[in-house]
C-alpha cells in the first residue's frame, strides 16, 4: 500500500495573501480539518480547526498555520506515513513531488486503507481510550474551552439520566460557530490615579479605538450541535470493521459500549492507525 493509492489528490488550500475568513468558509463547507497553505505555489504551512478555536482573534493566516509542516512523497508506504502521524501527533500530511504539491493524506485516508486491510486484532485495551462526557446542556463555549484544555477532539454527551445522547466535535463547534466584529478601546493617558501630581482637569487623554474580529461559538446547549445518530462498537470490535465504521459513518471517532451498552471508552481514528506501525497508546 502506498501514499499515491490513497491520497486526495484535489487539495482545498488556501494561499498567502489570504485571512481567516476564507479558511472557516472552507471548513464550514467541506467539513475536513484542516487546509495547506500555499505562498508562491510552494506550501508553507497549514491551518486547521484547532487553530482557529484557539486563536479566535487572529486573522493574519501567517500568525494562524503550523508553519513548515512535514511533508512526505507520493512512493511512500502508507505504514510509514501512518508512523509519522502518529509520533508526530498531526492529522494530515501534505504529499510533493517535486516541490509540488500533490496530495494530502489524512488520518481519514489511512482509516481508508486499514479498512481494506482485514485486521482481525480486537481493538480492547491496545486501541481505545479512557474517556469523560458532559451534560447535554453544556453551553458550546464551555465545551470549546474544555476541548482546549484536554486536547480532544470529540466529547460523548450524556443526558440527565447518564445516557448517551451524542457525539461533539471540533467539526461540529466550527459549522456552529461565527464571526463576530466588536469594538475595543485602549486607553493612553498619561497620567494615573495612583499619581498625587496628577489631577483629572489635566491629565492628559488619549484613547485609541480598534476593531475586533474573533470565532465566536453561541451561547446555546450542547444538544443543538452535537451528532444524536452516534455509531458505537462493542469492546471487542476488530481493527478494521471498526476503521470501515468510520468510513462509512464519516467520522473520527467511535464510542465503545459494554454489553450493557455503557459507554466505557472512546476509540479515535488516530490510536487505531498504530495497527500500521505497531506503536502502543501513550
Amino acid at each position: 500500500m502506498i501514499v499515491k493509492d490513497y491520497m486526495t489528490s484535489d487539495v482545498v488550500h488556501v494561499e498567502i495573501p489570504g485571512n481567516r475568513d476564507d479558511v472557516l468558509k472552507i471548513l464550514k463547507r467541506t467539513g475536513i480539518s484542516g487546509v495547506p497553505v500555499i505562498k508562491n505555489k510552494k506550501i508553507v504551512g497549514i491551518i486547521t480547526r484547532k487553530d482557529l478555536l484557539s486563536k479566535p482573534e487572529e486573522t493574519q493566516l501567517g500568525l494562524l498555520m503550523t508553519a513548515k509542516p512535514i511533508t512526505i512523497e507520493p512512493d511512500m508506504e502508507i505504514s510509514e506515513a501512518a508512523r509519522i502521524l502518529v509520533t508526530k501527533h498531526i492529522r494530515r500530511l501534505p504529499v510533493v513531488e517535486n516541490n509540488h504539491l500533490v496530495g494530502l493524506l489524512s488520518v481519514a485516508d489511512v482509516i481508508h486503507a486499514l479498512a481494506q486491510s482485514k485486521v482481525k486484532e480486537e481493538i480492547k485495551d491496545k486501541y481505545t481510550s479512557k474517556t469523560f462526557a458532559l451534560w447535554e446542556e453544556t453551553p458550546l463555549p464551555v465545551v470549546g474551552r474544555v476541548m482546549e484544555i484536554s486536547g480532544v477532539d470529540a466529547i460523548p454527551i450524556l443526558d440527565a439520566e447518564n445516557k448517551l445522547q451524542g457525539i461533539i466535535s471540533e467539526r461540529d463547534l466550527i459549522r456552529s460557530s461565527s464571526i463576530e466584529d466588536s469594538v475595543g478601546v485602549s486607553d493612553f493617558s498619561n497620567g494615573t490615579d495612583d499619581d498625587e501630581w496628577t489631577w483629572e482637569s489635566i491629565r492628559d487623554n488619549h484613547t485609541i479605538s480598534f476593531g475586533i474580529s474573533r470565532v465566536q461559538l453561541p451561547n446555546r446547549p450542547v444538544k443543538l450541535a452535537m451528532v444524536k445518530n452516534v455509531v458505537a462498537v462493542p469492546q471487542n470490535a476488530e481493527v478494521s470493521e471498526c476503521a470501515l465504521k468510520m468510513r462509512r459513518s464519516r467520522v473520527d471517532q467511535l464510542p465503545v459500549i459494554n454489553g450493557d451498552k455503557k459507554l466505557v471508552a472512546m476509540l479515535y481514528d488516530r490510536d487505531l492507525i498504530r495497527a500500521f506501525c505497531n506503536e502502543e497508546p501513550e
